[in-house]
């Protein structure tokens, strides 16, 4: 199950983004005294009690106006209601309740989710003089805070945990390799996986945008387990005029942290888009292993040139991520898209794939023999010794003499060093520069 996400809401000017804020730890949401300055939702990863979720902060709800900007917010706002676990409804302690803070809590009684009542502002010790009003809401006991000093916040999360559905947070077996298809609206994602799959269990439209959420389909290939996880299409800002559409980016972005390995579509009549890059750099960013998959091949015309000029421009738009491999499909005729199974098992491999500690020093050795490492004022680099720390991606630690010295490009050297010697195809690999102490050996 994917983590419980949690969405603040409320009228204008309750102090939600500053909730939010505090609970991120970082000032992500801008807080100002205007109504309507958050106007879309921003989202951050949370985790409280050992439990991870996603916390949604909403523009304000005017559940009256009429007004293209507060009539936005408001859908936003009942969007995050209806893909939300918990609901945070948050109204302003001091000035105690309005007719608002009555509508709302009628559509937020209609969502039949959780709901915790919050009363901000309230700064000191001293209850709210407004504190009984609330009850007239039917949502329960209001809980106290003020999010500008963090008081309360710690009681106000510990009950927001309580409400998790059982099971939240928890995800598949390790055993199980999990595939988030990527990529814009229309790439032909859900075509390629019911292709795949033999069978129409994802719904297939025309319409850019129909895939609304992350759909999980679990699939088995003999004795190997799969979960294709068939995430909304990502699209610019700019191009995004149905609501609905801008929450499907956080499971999105949501579905590619759950991710053994992307399938990242491209559009083959479009090539590589700026948004297309900005869904690769995000994979690449959480150490998942890719595959970048060009689809409606069918409908390109070719020559003995065709494909390795598409590759040659895929690789100078995607220089980020050289390791994820090219394959050309066609959904509508199934060109090749067997062969896609075999390479996310393969890719899904080597994300996984540990080397031998020795075996490793020997390579890093001999590329240093081959390649003399860099030096600055007379003092050169040395590394030390290398090891594996983790997989997924494979993460290695380099113990060196001195981080100062070891310059970005001899790095990426050793990077290719490692390539050679052992493969991982498909995945980043991450390098951590331990600098050993004067004292050990």
């Amino acid at each position: 199950m994917a983590k419980p996400i949690v969405a603040v809401v409320g009228r204008p000017n309750v102090g939600k983004s500053t909730l939010f804020n505090k609970v991120a730890g970082k000032r992500i949401a801008i807080v100002e005294d205007e109504p309507g300055v958050t106007r879309d939702r921003i989202y951050t990863e949370v985790e409280w009690l050992n439990n991870k979720f996603t916390l949604i902060d909403t523009g304000g709800i005017e559940p009256e106006s009429e007004e293209i900007i507060p009539a936005q917010m408001r859908r936003q706002a009942q969007l995050a209601i209806e893909t939300a676990q918990v609901i945070i409804f948050m109204v302003d302690g001091r000035e105690g309740l309005i007719s608002s803070d009555r509508e709302i809590a009628d559509m937020l009684r209609k969502s039949k989710k959780p709901i915790i009542l919050v009363l901000n502002k309230v700064d000191t010790k001293n209850q709210s003089p407004h504190y009984y009003d609330f009850y007239e809401l039917g949502l329960g006991d209001p809980m106290e805070i003020s999010g500008a000093l963090g008081l309360g916040i710690g009681d106000l999360l510990d009950e927001v945990v309580k409400n998790f559905p059982e099971g939240a947070g928890e995800d598949y077996d390790e055993n199980i390799i999990r595939v988030a298809v990527i990529g814009k609206p229309n790439a032909g994602k859900s075509s390629i996986i019911n292709k795949i799959l033999g069978e129409e269990r994802v719904i297939v439209s025309d319409i850019a945008g129909t895939t609304r959420d992350a759909i999980d389909t679990p699939f088995t290939d003999g004795e190997d387990e799969y979960v294709f996880i068939d995430t909304a299409g990502l699209r610019r800002r700019s191009k995004i005029t149905e609501n609905v559409e801008r929450y499907s980016v956080v499971r999105s972005l949501a579905a590619i942290e759950r991710a053994d390995v992307c399938l990242l579509i491209l559009d083959a009549e479009e090539g590589v888009t700026e948004q297309d890059k900005k869904i690769a750099g995000f994979s690449h960013d959480n150490g998942k292993a890719m595959i970048i998959v060009v689809n409606k091949w069918d409908l390109i015309e070719k020559d003995n040139h065709t494909m390795n000029k598409f590759i040659k421009d895929i690789r100078t738009e995607l220089g980020f991520c050289p390791y994820a491999p090219i394959m050309f499909v066609s959904a509508l005729t199934g060109q090749r898209l067997m062969t896609v199974l075999d390479k996310i098992k393969f890719v899904a491999n080597q994300h996984a794939m540990r080397v031998q500690t020795g075996t490793l020093n020997e390579v890093v050795g001999e590329a240093m023999l081959l390649n003399q490492p860099p030096s600055d004022k007379g003092k050169r680099l040395k590394i030390f010794y290398a090891t594996q720390a983790s997989v997924k991606p494979p993460t290695f630690i380099l113990f060196i003499n001195d981080k100062e010295l070891m310059h970005f490009s001899y790095l990426r050297y050793i990077e290719n060093r490692v390539r050679e010697n052992f493969g991982f195809e498909g995945t980043p690999i991450r390098f951590i520069n331990r600098q050993k102490t004067g004292g050990e050996k």
